[in-house]
């Protein structure tokens, strides 16, 4: 592979006019599609094939009145303190709010707290709902700035007045993150290059390698429905690994450069070299993405495909533009110094020892007390995650100041926290001799059930052939409790030719956290597996994959142990922006965070252990080749992963809980794995293993066909004497 890329990157060094030409091309064109041809973007999650998605269908199919899958606010009015909902000035400014919005877009109907009986019992409290003609997440912005507007004149003539509700949920937006993650991405290449050159083609390059990607995910909402999340989480994605790629040829490009080869020869050796990890790092992330497809998830796998898009771009941006502009730019990106800045090699060559050097062989020194020390700090770090809890964004994790949170503490309050979540029971009665008796019977039994505050009086459809129960939880949406009551709904003996099945909001974001969770093992053992395969190519040993997968274990484990303590139990919380807004952690959160952090950490596995095969191929003793190889790679390794962190971090400013909930278990990870297994763990193994750590069975070796990473066939090409000195044991590759 080294062979193949590096006549690429000449190539593209040779014609680099024509290079930047085609992705500029690319750029200018989806850009142009961008603006013509997307669509909205979506906010719904559903799984097909689950009970509640079962119901919501068969309810589409015969009592479509029902509005089972369509938006729903409600507006809570609160009299003050020392009167009553019913007196006839707050009932004057109820019934205007009502009229108000029955006049609204999009609404289908509007109840009356009065005459539906929904006026708590201390007479203060009660509450409309607005049906809507399209789902919660197909509402439009004027939709909700209607029922803004609606309820100013109640709260003029003193009533409290708080709206929520799936269809007043908020969409996404974007925020300043990518800007942020940018801004810092320079301040660190300027530090790593001490060059206004070489820190600009990386960014240059990745900007354009992610707006190419963004566009052509934008354009695919004209044709298919696409989450919101979507092109923010491969936005995320895209930047970092476009940046660190680019900063791992970059580096190696400098390099060569300072050994005193020419642009053209710099560049090839740099593409095949640099590049080959770069190929091989974005393949594990690319499967790890494009792995979610097992989880049989929709949304989930529209977002790891497009992050996986971007990946792709990433890889061939690095690997044929860099090259390019490498090509105009010449012998300028060792130029342009910048006052005191170093510069000079980034890997380190030469001169007195580095702080990479140093800390390399402190831990080759003293292998066993460093190794414990971090498993024991990562093991410590991961004992919150036993305690994790899964669910979806309600109102109940809304900002503590917006209008959504006050009006389900209002509910709360009120009525009590089960009327948050209601759910929708399905009785199919088409079978039934006595539908009304079956529907009757079934009502019954809910009722006699632990946690059940209210059901309603069946509602059939005009055939008859389909009943509707309403059921109030006495606990809220989110909680264990109301999980169980919806296990205990659907395991209730069914009456005489009934089908019985239970939907809803919360019934959906039970079933959807339950089928997350059936498909993390799966996932996990697939994505493992396959990059496994994919290492022992890169690396040919046993050991060396072996240990990168017990190394990301241990990421995972402390960054949800991380994600519980901050999110869940609210520490720090303060500190994110999230105060007042811990609950469960969203249900998809863990398959994703798996997906994206073991692609991410095999990026750095290959880079850093890349080297030390490199050293070690070339015939160093193996302890002389873990030092060398990492003092190679660790100040680069150290920016990239500066860089990921920065980017990551800046999403947590996002407006969505999903993103928001990523960029911190993403930044987190990529500090744990970088700093802690990567460059504190895995030099402290492989010096434990020696040269057992390379070790492959022979049979196994003659097997497996030879990728060449580290651009051996290249360095014998070029340098034959230094070649046929390599050690005997080796030669037998």
């Amino acid at each position: 592979m080294a062979t193949y890329l590096y006549r690429l990157g000449r190539f593209a060094f040779r014609r680099r006019r024509m290079v930047v030409f085609v992705w500029l091309g690319l750029l200018l064109t989806g850009i142009a599609g961008a603006a013509t041809l997307s669509g909205p973007v979506s906010d719904g999650f559903s799984i097909p094939g689950t009970e509640s998605q079962r119901a919501v269908d068969l309810l589409d199919e015969r009592f479509p009145q029902a509005g089972a899958d369509s938006g729903v606010a409600r507006i809570v009015f609160q009299a003050p303190p020392g009167e009553q909902l019913a007196a006839p000035d707050n009932s004057a400014a109820v019934q205007g709010v009502l009229a108000e919005l029955r006049t609204g877009p999009q609404v289908a109907a509007v109840s009356d707290p009065y005459t539906a009986q929904a006026i708590s019992a201390d007479g203060r409290t009660g509450y409309a709902q607005v049906s809507y003609d399209v789902a919660g997440q197909e509402v439009t912005p004027e939709s909700r700035e209607a029922v803004a507007a609606a309820v100013e004149p109640a709260r003029t003539a003193g009533l409290t007045v708080e709206y929520g509700g799936d269809a007043m949920m908020e969409q996404g937006e974007q925020s300043a993150a990518e800007v942020i993650g940018v801004g810092v991405a320079a301040v660190v290449l300027l530090i790593t290059f001490g060059s206004l050159v070489a820190a600009g083609l990386p960014l240059l390059s990745a900007i354009i390698g992610v707006g190419i990607g963004i566009a052509a995910i934008t354009i695919a909402t004209g044709f298919a429905d696409i989450g919101s999340g979507t092109p923010i989480l491969a936005m995320m994605i895209g930047l970092a690994v476009s940046i660190d790629y680019a900063l791992f040829i970059m580096s190696r490009y400098r390099h060569e450069l300072s050994t005193g080869l020419e642009p053209e020869e710099a560049v090839g050796r740099a593409v095949g070299t640099a590049g080959s990890a770069v190929v091989f790092a974005g393949l594990t992330v690319v499967i790890a993405l494009g792995g979610l497809f097992v989880v049989n998830v929709p949304f989930l796998t529209q977002m790891g495909l497009a992050a996986a898009f971007t990946v792709v771009i990433a890889v061939a941006i690095a690997l044929t533009l860099l090259p390019a502009l490498l090509g105009m730019a010449g012998r300028r990106v060792l130029g342009g110094r910048i006052p005191g800045l170093r510069g000079g090699d980034p890997e380190g060559s030469g001169g007195k020892p580095t702080a990479g050097r140093r800390w390399a062989g402190f831990v080759t020194r003293r292998p066993v007390a460093v190794l414990l020390t971090a498993v024991i700090g990562l093991g410590a770090l991961a004992i919150p995650a036993a305690d994790l809890e899964l669910g979806l964004p309600d109102d109940s994790t809304a900002a503590p100041e917006s209008t959504q949170r006050k009006a389900y503490q209002l509910l709360s309050d009120g009525f009590g926290a089960g009327f948050n979540g209601p759910l929708l029971m399905v009785v199919d009665v088409a079978g039934a001799a006595d539908p009304q008796a079956a529907a009757a019977s079934t009502a019954n039994a809910v009722r006699a059930l632990p946690d059940v505050a209210v059901v309603t009086p069946a509602t059939f459809n005009p055939a008859g052939d389909t009943a509707v129960l309403t059921v109030i939880p006495t606990s809220g949406p989110s909680t264990t409790e109301t999980t169980d009551l919806v296990e205990a709904m659907r395991d209730l003996p069914e009456a005489a030719g009934a089908d019985v099945s239970v939907t809803g909001v919360t019934a959906m974001n039970i079933d959807i956290s339950n089928q997350l969770n059936d498909a993390l093992l799966p996932y996990l053992s697939l994505i493992v597996g396959l990059a496994f395969l994919l290492l022992l190519l890169v690396f040919r040993s046993l050991l060396v994959p072996l240990k990168a997968t017990l190394g990301f274990l241990l990421t995972v484990a402390a960054t949800f142990g991380a994600v519980v303590a901050v999110f869940q139990w609210g520490w720090l919380a303060g500190l994110f922006g999230i105060e007042g807004q811990t609950g469960p952690i969203i249900s998809m959160l863990p398959v994703f965070l798996v997906g994206i952090v073991f692609g991410l950490a095999m990026d750095y596995q290959v880079f850093l252990v890349t080297r030390m095969r490199e050293e070690h191929v070339r015939g160093a003793a193996p302890g002389a080749a873990v030092v060398d190889g990492f003092s190679h790679s660790a100040r680069v390794v150290t920016a990239a992963a500066v860089i990921m962190i920065a980017v990551f971090t800046g999403f947590i400013l996002s407006s969505e809980t999903l993103v928001q909930q990523i960029g911190f278990g993403l930044a987190f990870a990529v500090a744990v794995d970088a700093f802690v297994v990567r460059m504190t763990i895995v030099p402290a193994v492989m010096a434990l293993l020696g040269r057992s750590a390379w070790w492959l069975p022979r049979w196994l070796d003659r097997l497996l066909p030879d990728v060449d990473v580290e651009g051996e066939k290249l360095r014998r090409r070029f340098e034959p004497a230094v070649g046929s000195e390599r050690e005997p044991e080796l030669a037998h590759r």
